[in-house]
């Protein structure tokens, strides 16, 4: 008979907020001499192997947590010495002067990182500083993912680390369980406790890493326009890395109305561009990769950040400010104050739920959940009045190419001055001024989608073919590799997929999950002259995109097993 192996502290997911909450609690129990054990759990390969983020970050927080971080070895690709935002016309780029875009754009002294190069740093770190506090039993585990929460008596007690468990050595349990995932496995901690009335809506961030003939380290772009002139909320992103590499990236949110979105696609349409063909010209591609980004703020927030035998930290809780495009340091902030938190409750031998409450009251006092309030109409104010995506942008993106932006915005204006008038006043209010609305709600993202919506045509300027790669063979540089049985998308009714198929179908359509697949994972296949649901599993990078967008809410995107997905190592 199996024993029951029970930590004092479990962390699901090697994410930057769990990798700063354990480097952090070692720091205390180093000094307090308490003895406790802890379990970390990744389901990657390696720490950093399932992470992806386009990742310019303010190092205040590492900070704090590592001041000698440039002695220790900090893998900074480059400190911004030239910010940018720009708008995108079809053939031409815009750099707005300072003053006609919010400071948070502006990035000069942020650093710009590889963020899967830095969790792997971050791990060291955690490992080398056990080193030195015997009296705590910390134990680092890849390839092992949470695939079920462990209930007991309304309690968080564990995760099940095999999908189908058969015995007590399938299971890890903890007196406190840490959530840090991006809802592959939290998500289940909100629904059975009810913490969230607000739904959380994502966006997906795409991205590919360029070996290019130029040196362009710390220079950077955040874009608007195109190829994103249908209405959709998102945009582009140019980092300037060492070693002559370069990020260029697209964030691309997923309550849009095309279920045609396609972001793999409409990344390489953004290549296509000739600012960014003149960069990566001559160039190669390393790395491909994506994954999705949790960017309700502050009321997609769950009700309650702690629950009894947990608590949420990171993409978990949601804590990302899309309007700063900031969420590394928010995350490690969330492990930085878990940490205090739970090392007290730890010496004090409380592992009720009343202990962690000071984690939510100390996060809601701290710069991330205040930002966080500050910001909360931002993404809002765009699903509120669809002129701002549908009509004012893509104008401004026309008079870029003409040659007169501000021109074109003026022209803007005079079209229907009291219209434009009032949209930018109430625009500026929301974001800017603190104007007050009162809560506001969001609907699932899926809910967005108009199925007989149809984008707009552009006529695309000349590119380099070289530079632009199939969604098949862009699978290629996310270096997917998995165990044989890695089945990790579940389809819930085929028949309600059928059903789905022949809805988009008859409108000339493919269904969402297909053609918003960052990979090449879902197809629709003829099998006895029925269009049926397919999946190639073996291509899946793990973004959890099709499952948000699926308008009949039939897919789920599972952890997988045994450290099978992609290697985004380098991205």
């Amino acid at each position: 008979m199996s024993t029951r192996i029970e930590y004092d502290l479990l962390l699901v997911g090697g994410s930057p907020s769990n990798l700063a909450l354990a480097y952090c609690l070692l720091e205390l129990a180093k000094t307090s001499g308490k003895e406790m054990t802890v379990a970390i759990l990744e389901k990657g390969k390696d720490f950093g192997s399932h992470i992806v983020s386009g990742a310019v970050s303010h190092p205040h927080v590492l900070e704090k947590i590592w001041p000698n971080y440039k002695e220790l070895g900090f893998p900074i690709e480059a400190v911004c010495n030239d910010s940018n935002f720009s708008v995108l016309g079809v053939e031409k780029k815009w750099d707005l002067p300072p003053k006609l875009y919010p400071k948070t754009f502006d990035k000069t002294g942020y650093l710009v990182l590889t963020l899967s190069f830095v969790t792997a740093w971050m791990a060291r770190q955690v490992q080398e500083k056990a080193k030195e506090v015997p009296n705590v039993a910390i134990d680092l585990f890849t390839g092992f993912a949470a695939h079920k929460v462990v209930f007991e008596d309304g309690r968080i007690a564990g995760v099940s680390v095999v999908e189908n468990p058969k015995s007590d050595e399938d299971y890890v349990y903890a007196k406190f369980t840490a959530f840090g995932d991006k809802g592959f496995i939290s998500r289940d901690v909100i629904d059975y406790y009810k913490l969230r009335d607000c739904p959380q809506i994502w966006s997906v961030g795409v991205k590919e890493v360029w070996q290019c003939n130029q040196d362009y380290a710390g220079k950077v772009w955040h874009t608007l326009g195109w190829p994103l002139l249908e209405g959709t909320f998102g945009g582009g992103f140019v980092y300037g890395m060492k070693d002559n590499k370069i990020t260029i990236g697209m964030v691309i949110s997923l309550d849009s109305k095309d279920p045609n979105l396609n972001p793999q696609l409409k990344l390489q349409e953004y290549k296509k561009h000739p600012w960014i063909q003149s960069i990566i010209k001559g160039g190669k591609l390393l790395k491909y990769g994506a994954a999705v980004l949790p960017e309700g703020g502050y009321y997609s927030l769950p009700k309650k950040f702690v629950v009894p035998g947990g608590l949420l930290l990171g993409d978990a809780l949601g804590v990302l400010n899309v309007k700063n495009l900031a969420g590394i340091d928010r995350a490690m902030e969330c492990g930085r104050i878990a940490a205090n938190v739970l090392h007290e409750a730890i010496v004090k031998g409380d592992y009720s739920e009343a202990a962690l409450i000071p984690y939510q009251q100390q996060l809601e006092n701290s710069f991330v959940i205040k930002e966080s309030y500050k910001d909360r109409y931002f993404r809002w104010t765009f699903m509120e009045n669809d002129r701002l995506l549908n009509s004012y942008i893509p104008k401004i993106a026309q008079g870029v190419d003409s040659g007169h932006p501000i021109l074109g915005a003026i022209k803007l204006g005079l079209s229907n001055p009291i219209q434009a008038t009032q949209d930018g006043l109430r625009a500026l209010g929301l974001m800017e001024m603190g104007k007050d609305i009162g809560p506001i709600k969001y609907i699932a993202d899926y809910k967005h989608i108009v199925p007989s919506f149809i984008a707009p045509k552009y006529d695309e300027p000349p590119y380099e073919k070289s530079t632009i790669y199939s969604r098949p063979d862009a699978v290629f540089y996310a270096s997917t590799k998995y165990h044989e049985g890695n089945k990790h998308i579940d389809e819930f009714n085929a028949n309600v997929c059928m059903k789905c198929i022949q809805s988009y179908y008859s409108l000339g359509k493919t269904v969402p999950c297909v053609a918003d697949c960052t990979a090449e994972v879902h197809r629709v296949d003829i099998i006895d002259d029925l269009q049926k649901h397919g999946m190639s599993l073996e291509n899946c990078i793990h973004c959890r995109t099709c499952e948000i967008v699926c308008p009949e809410v039939n897919l789920r995107v599972k952890p997988t097993e045994q450290g099978s997905g992609p290697d985004f190592m380098g991205l």
